[in-house]
């Protein structure tokens, strides 16, 4: 289908119309191209959702052959089936309202059109991420998201500390990357192709019996997984990528560059299938980060450092649901979460517009009554990203409970801690911004570009529980088990529990917060967790630092004398070029005259 191929396609010649014209364009023009582009990629989705649904089969579309070298021939071709579809819808989407949102957001910036080139080229990288029938062309997007992401966090690059923000997320993610590729070696050295239906095919058929083989595959993929997805032990770079701007977070660190990780695993699932081991390693990454991050979360003050722990703590849940082999509830919550955790994100981008740029949670406070709006809508991101009943979160994040108690009650158990804590600083960060006493007066209101996404998000996150994906056919259908209501119903408890903690720690003041955190044992923890769990530090001391000694130390080593040894002779060249352009007519008439005799005997010369 010739919409197949616009859905990437018109973002991306929004982006080039947008780079080549270097911001010579009108604002509204540059509004109506980078927002323009992607709801009508949303649009082309609906449409190929609509004949799929009709048709009830994937789609495959072969533009070219990219190259064909030693039996790889991978195409410009992309797959389209329920998976697809479903990654396809949220990141037009969501990403189309992030854009309007952005408008307003970025109305006053002097790189307005810069911001929707590096966006519009993130929206198409990332389809063509999710949409590829191969995964070199799959590696293509990979990398082109984490260029973006590398663009976006250092957007305002004229503070060092953004700049510092945009090489970690580069450089750590580059880790998992390295793993990734060499992943992609192996399977193909082993199974030949990389076109990912016949792949997973010859997977399943040559590495039935298990071995080492496709355990050390899927590790390697798992290594690229959690590093663009921020889970342990590469996920230091998130919370620092909060340096861009908040719709960039909600996109880009909350709604899908970082689900990619997510996707990867679950495009794959049949080679973690092969490989128990592999899958255990997912699932048990994925509750110790969902630990990790709920209690740093815990103990920050920025308002969307808060936002990117939650970030990696609920993708930490995916990959819980994905390493006890529920498929399909780990991607029905990466829809969920991109409902709610978009929200929060843009809402918090809206309490940060209206307050002069604050981020301090405890300098907020009385925003209650003041922005009315922003706190309905985040009270409703609030309650989804607790998981409370009825709302998009709760039936996503249920079913992954479930299937874990079903495959290990440890991992249920960490989980359902997760639960706990998740509700604590949830409504921790609506108790302490909403009320209480008002520390600053809101300088604007959000217009309608603003107040409209955030108002069908906000219906999203109540209601999406309710969608149905279309995702049966891509993953192995469960045998049903008799549903434990026992398991259910502490499930439903744990993040009410939660909120009532809240309720008597931040709002009520039952409980002394300050005198449990404000000292001794509660401090020391306080401030571990603040710092998350001293990771930074540990990656300075054993990476970062002797590295730069080492870099230092070889700053002059021999080799260096010969390539500084070519750049004195290009510099002498240019110098002795230079000196031939004095401007006097007769020189150039008698270098030209002597150049083109010296031609005349070379030519002649070779004819005799």
């Amino acid at each position: 289908m010739n919409l197949i191929a616009l859905v990437p396609a018109l973002p991306l010649l929004s982006a080039t119309a947008l780079m080549v014209t270097t911001g010579r364009l009108p604002r509204r023009l540059v509004a109506w191209l980078g927002a323009g582009s992607v709801g009508l990629a949303a649009l082309c989705t609906a449409l190929v959702a609509a004949a799929y649904g009709d048709a009830g089969g994937p789609y495959t579309v072969h533009l070219w052959t990219w190259f064909a070298v030693g039996g790889l021939e991978p195409g410009i071709a992309f797959y389209v089936d329920g998976l697809a579809l479903v990654m396809m819808s949220v990141i037009t989407g969501v990403g189309f309202l992030i854009h309007l949102y952005s408008i307003e957001f970025m109305g006053e910036d002097a790189s307005f059109s810069r911001y929707f080139a590096y966006m519009n080229l993130f929206v198409g990288a990332m389809l063509i991420l999710v949409m590829a029938d191969n995964l070199l062309l799959l590696y293509l997007g990979w990398e082109g998201v984490g260029l973006c992401s590398y663009l976006l966090v250092g957007f305002w690059y004229r503070d060092p500390a953004n700049g510092a923000a945009a090489r970690k997320a580069f450089v750590v993610t580059r880790v998992g990357d390295t793993a990734m590729i060499l992943g992609l070696f192996l399977l193909f050295t082993q199974l030949h192709t990389l076109q990912i239906q016949p792949l997973m095919a010859a997977a399943a058929d040559e590495w039935a019996g298990g071995g080492w083989l496709p355990t050390l595959a899927a590790l390697l993929l798992l290594g690229g997984a959690v590093g663009k997805s921020a889970q342990l032990p590469l996920h230091t770079w998130l919370p620092d990528a909060m340096a861009g701007p908040t719709p960039v977070s909600a996109l880009i660190h909350a709604a899908t560059m970082v689900t990619a990780g997510v996707y990867l695993i679950a495009r794959t699932h049949t080679l973690f299938l092969l490989s128990p081991a592999a899958l255990g390693a997912v699932a048990w990454i994925g509750v110790l980060t969902l630990l990790l991050a709920a209690c740093a979360a815990l103990a920050q003050r920025d308002i969307k450092r808060i936002l990117a722990y939650s970030t990696i703590s609920q993708i930490g849940y995916m990959f819980l649901a994905l390493g006890v082999g529920a498929f399909a509830p780990g991607v029905f919550h990466l829809v969920t979460h991109a409902f709610f955790k978009a929200l929060l994100f843009l809402a918090a981008g809206a309490i940060i517009h209206c307050l002069h740029h604050e981020h301090d949670i405890f300098r907020m406070g009385g925003l209650r009554t003041r922005l009315p709006l922003v706190f309905w809508v985040f009270l409703i991101g609030a309650a989804a990203l607790a998981a409370l009943p009825f709302t998009a979160g709760f039936y996503s994040k249920d079913a992954i409970l479930l299937s874990a108690w079903e495959a290990d009650p440890w991992l249920w158990t960490g989980g359902l801690l997760g639960a706990l804590l998740t509700g604590i600083y949830s409504f921790r960060l609506i108790f302490v911004v909403f009320f209480g006493e008002a520390t600053h007066e809101p300088d604007r209101r959000p217009g309608w570009k603003m107040a409209l996404p955030l108002s069908l998000l906000a219906l999203l996150s109540l209601t999406g529980g309710a969608i149905s994906l279309p995702l049966a056919p891509a993953f192995p259908v469960s045998t049903g088990h008799a549903v434990n209501h026992t398991v259910e119903y502490i499930g439903i408890a744990v993040p009410l529990l939660g909120l009532g903690i809240a309720y008597l720690f931040f709002l009520g003041r039952q409980l002394p917060v300050d005198a449990l955190a404000g000292r001794g044992v509660g401090a020391r923890l306080r401030r571990f967790w603040q710092r998350g769990w001293g990771f930074d530090t540990l990656y300075q001391v054993l990476w970062v630092t002797p590295y730069r000694a080492l870099a230092h130390l070889l700053r002059g080593e021999p080799v260096d004398a010969l390539y500084n040894l070519l750049a004195a002779l290009c510099r002498q060249g240019h110098r002795g070029l230079a000196a031939l352009q004095t401007g006097a007519l007769r020189w150039y008439a008698t270098t030209l005259t002597f150049a083109l005799v010296v031609v005349i005997a070379i030519v002649l010369r070779g004819a005799m």
